[in-house]
């Protein structure tokens, strides 16, 4: 639904709404004083808000204003996330001890409605709107939706795909299943991050701090992939995040040391750094005009993955009380999304050699 309207509406009415629902929400929250009400306010009004206006949106305005830096600017907005996470939560710790969480849930609130509330006025749609073209481009960028059917492409058009459309391509189901396996792999493994260390031996202080420096190398990879990602084959690196992870699970199945360990935790990081990749080749294969609906469609269906994979961990793990076979499920789910993904490669290059025909 919130894909539909961005693509209907644009994305600033729906972070404009998004940003003043958080502000009311927070200051709502600074009142709550019961568990409903809390799980009212906190799921029905801010978690709604972050989803539809700071998760779903951004991706669309980034797609929308890059073609050929899209997985960098994507890898940058999917990055915003745990920048922000890391630079404000200091700031709430020091708030919540100085003058209690409610008042700081208040002024978070105010802030929100104070601040960025009229920055989120500020978004454009697109750079047509601002009479400027993606990536700077000199040259005109058409949509199938311009020109005749008689008119054959010319080298900058591109040819974009309604949601009806692209449910109708096998690539979009492609995409489906190996998302679905990877949200599932990686759910799993953040859920049972610290349990997972345990079992290998580490004490719950050092399994945390394994899981602090897996989210740096996180947020670093972040980086690293995206500008990778513009320069080479979108899926070949897929593959590669698919695969490198794969990799990093055989070790932990014997007397795991500290390097195996320490692979894990770094390598395991690609399969969510190159989301933000996944949703560029989306891009690339589907255009922008209807990016946010077919976007929202993919995301109704792995989204079960994420709530699967945590949940069938735990289940096994209670059941044989190790999680060895998890490990072997989770080998087994990447390698088959590695394979999934090599089948795009062929379609991707020919789809960059219709928008791009002078392409190197």
């Amino acid at each position: 639904l919130v894909g539909y309207l961005i693509d209907r509406y644009g994305p600033r009415p729906i972070i404009v709404a998004a940003v003043f629902l958080a502000g009311v929400g927070y200051i709502l929250l600074s009142w709550v004083n019961s568990y409903t009400s809390f799980m009212i306010v906190y799921l029905g009004v801010i978690c709604l808000a972050f989803v539809a206006g700071f998760i779903h949106s951004p991706m669309v305005v980034a797609n929308n204003w890059f073609i050929r830096q899209r997985a960098r600017a994507m890898t940058v907005v999917s990055a915003a996330v745990p920048v922000g996470g890391a630079l404000i939560s200091p700031l709430l710790a020091i708030g919540v001890a100085s003058i209690g969480w409610r008042w700081a849930a208040f002024a978070s609130g105010c802030i929100f409605l104070l601040v960025c509330l009229p920055l989120s006025f500020q978004l454009k749609r697109s750079p047509e709107s601002m009479g400027l073209l993606p990536d700077g481009a000199v040259a005109p960028v058409r949509t199938r939706g311009n020109r005749s059917e008689n008119t054959p492409p010319d080298n900058n058009e591109v040819i974009d795909f309604t949601s009806r459309q692209a449910m109708k391509t096998w690539v979009f189901w492609l995409f489906v299943v190996s998302m679905t396996a990877r949200v599932t792999c990686y759910s799993a493994a953040t859920v049972h991050f610290v349990p997972l260390m345990v079992w290998k031996g580490l004490s719950e202080g050092a399994a945390a701090s394994f899981l602090g420096a897996f989210a740096l190398v996180n947020l670093v990879a972040h980086f690293v992939l995206g500008w990778i990602a513009d320069r080479v084959s979108k899926p070949k690196l897929l593959a590669a995040c698919h695969l490198i992870p794969a990799l990093s699970l055989p070790p932990l199945l014997s007397d795991s040391g500290y390097w195996q360990l320490w692979f894990f935790t770094i390598v395991f990081t690609f399969l969510d750094a190159s989301f933000p990749i996944v949703w560029a080749t989306v891009g690339d294969f589907f255009g922008r005009r209807y990016f946010a609906t077919i976007r929202g469609m993919m995301s109704f269906f792995y989204m079960w993955g994420s709530f699967a994979g945590p949940i069938m961990a735990g289940a096994i793990y209670d059941w044989t009380q190790s999680y060895m076979m998890v490990l072997w499920i989770w080998m087994s789910l990447l390698a088959f999304a590695t394979l999934l993904v090599l089948f795009l490669i062929r379609p991707w290059t020919d789809r960059m050699a219709l928008l791009n025909p002078n392409r190197h």
